[in-house]
């Protein structure tokens, strides 16, 4: 029986009992939400998430788990179609929720799989992944394409172990492209060392072996002119491989700190996560006693390259700034909401923040990351690592650790963002205030406009500074508890309509009474921002 994503829809309600007794199974429509010749803004047609709104396959399935549906009689429905929709601004950054003019390339906007990819084909089309919506889409001129392809059904079969249902029904087959959906769901059901949340310790998917000669050649024998740069790790080359494909090679130093854990860490990490926002691995090198990572290149370096430059930083207005917050935020709700695993960076910083040629951000360095089956909230470690200034005052006096503690990273990267300063710096009374203290100094005494770099202008974007600042404030509160989840601060950003809750007391703001200290002189930066160091607990 095929029934709709939630068990009561608006005059329908089905009658779950004699359904529970009568039935072997009920495949759910988990498609069809958003239609473009009904709606003037692009939809994900299939959302298996949507942080704004209800409708989306996640919310339902957990409808008919509550009215006691069982989930051993729950089968997930898989569109092998899209719906295709016409653009307003075309030259716009167009994503999910875009101005649309209705209906593209059908009568109804709806098109096939084989017919969508033979489509992109013809015009050599970049397809997107949307790992919070768990959508693809792709854009052809004034045509905006919605679909799932190889990521999101592999993300929804994933969904299906994960919540034990029943299995998943394909609407239609004949839509397959040479039967590209259908081998991703054949490899996710059939090699569950891979993708089941039940085995930590699995295979990571291979990775590419490099030879040390190659490497060698592509960066010029580790020349001077090709390092990019140095971190705890050791140094980072430029290459270019034989066939003129840049890569980024990072090389353990023999006097490194941080040494055979890490790049065991990032090794295996980076080889299970794929995500348009995170940095690619492309493979790894062992020979000769050495111990290499090889990475996509990303050519426009790093964010804190522009963030604390004196003429970087007006390299990016606030439109691009909005644009790589989001590409951050994309990346951490992949980590901790929509991967097969939950995942704390616990490194997060403008430094492994790295752009790509659209500017577009990609979450890097995995060497302190730390993974959790979907059950597990805390843990906690003797081993304190992080960088000063990022690091959250639980890890740090108690060694406890959860998401969390990227949220607070994030906070205190996206008060970096909206202020170009340094979060090791002291600024206000006598320079007598960190970062965190003078934002929300400037904050409560609603001055924060002195707190934000006025270089940038927000007229005409959604996206407001000062509420970039409130929701900052609150994901660097004292008590984690205090602090939103990501997908929290990913609706909070994305509608400035909805009141937002007041941030309380700052970590690290020590014993010292706040309520009498002024921001009214204002300080200057005179510390530089810490490397990658191992702390001591106390």
């Amino acid at each position: 029986m095929k029934v709709r994503y939630l068990p009561a829809f608006e005059s329908l309600s089905y009658p779950i009992e004699s359904m529970k007794r009568n039935l072997d199974w009920a495949h759910v429509k988990a498609f069809d939400y958003h239609l473009s010749a009904k709606e003037n803004v692009t939809g994900a047609h299939a959302a298996l998430y949507d942080p704004s709104s209800h409708v989306n396959t996640d919310y339902g399935i957990k409808q008919w788990l509550d009215n006691s549906f069982p989930a051993s009689k729950l089968v997930l429905g898989l569109p092998y179609h899209g719906f295709a929709w016409t653009l307003v601004n075309p030259k716009d950054n167009n994503g999910i929720g875009a101005p649309a003019a209705g209906k593209a390339k059908t009568t109804d906007g709806s098109m096939s799989y084989k017919y969508i990819k033979w489509y992109i084909r013809s015009y050599g089309a970049p397809v997107m992944y949307n790992a919070t919506y768990v959508v693809n889409y792709c854009i052809i001129g004034s045509s905006w394409i919605g679909f799932d392809d190889v990521e999101a059904v592999r993300t929804k079969i994933a969904y299906v172990k994960e919540k034990k249902l029943l299995g998943t029904y394909v609407f239609q087959v004949p839509n397959d492209d040479n039967w590209a959906l259908s081998r991703a769901g054949m490899i996710i059901l059939g090699n569950s060392r891979s993708t089941s949340t039940s085995d930590l310790n699995s295979d990571p998917p291979t990775l590419q072996a490099f030879s040390f000669s190659n490497i060698k050649a592509a960066t010029n024998n580790f020349s001077s002119e090709n390092k990019l740069g140095e971190g705890g790790f050791g140094p980072v080359y430029m290459g270019k491989l034989r066939g003129g494909h840049e890569i980024a090679v990072k090389r353990l130093s023999k006097t490194s700190t941080q040494g055979l854990e890490e790049f065991r860490n990032e090794v295996t990490l980076t080889a299970r996560l794929q995500h348009v926002n995170l940095v690619r691995v492309l493979g790894f090198c062992t020979e000769k006693e050495e111990k290499m990572l090889i990475y996509e290149y990303m050519p426009n370096k790093s964010l804190d390259f522009y963030l604390f430059d004196p003429t970087g930083r007006y390299l990016l207005d606030w439109t691009k700034r909005v644009h790589i917050i989001e590409g951050v935020i994309q990346g951490l709700l992949y980590l901790q909401e929509y991967s097969n695993f939950t995942i704390i960076h616990r490194d997060l910083k403008g430094s492994n923040i790295l752009l790509d040629h659209e500017m577009n951000a990609k979450i890097s360095d995995f060497g302190m990351a730390k993974l959790f089956r979907k059950d597990g909230l805390v843990a906690n470690t003797k081993r304190i690592v992080g960088t000063y200034g990022y690091v959250p005052p639980e890890y740090v006096k108690k060694g406890i650790y959860s998401t969390k503690y990227d949220v607070y990273s994030f906070g205190v990267l996206l008060l970096q963002m909206i202020s170009g300063r340094r979060s090791t710096c002291y600024y206000g009374p006598n320079e007598s205030l960190h970062l965190l203290q003078y934002a929300y100094l400037s904050w409560k005494e609603d001055k924060g406009r002195e707190f934000i770099d006025p270089s940038l202008d927000d007229s005409s974007s959604s996206c407001k500074l000062s509420r970039c600042l409130q929701v900052a404030l609150l994901c660097v509160q004292e008590n984690p508890e205090d602090r939103p989840t990501m997908l929290e601060v990913y609706s909070m950003l994305k509608t400035d309509t909805e009141p937002i809750p007041t941030p309380t007391k700052m970590a690290f703001s020590g014993n010292r009474s706040m309520e009498n200290i002024s921001t009214s002189q204002q300080g200057s930066c005179s510390v530089n921002d810490g490397e990658i160091s191992e702390l001591q607990p106390r």
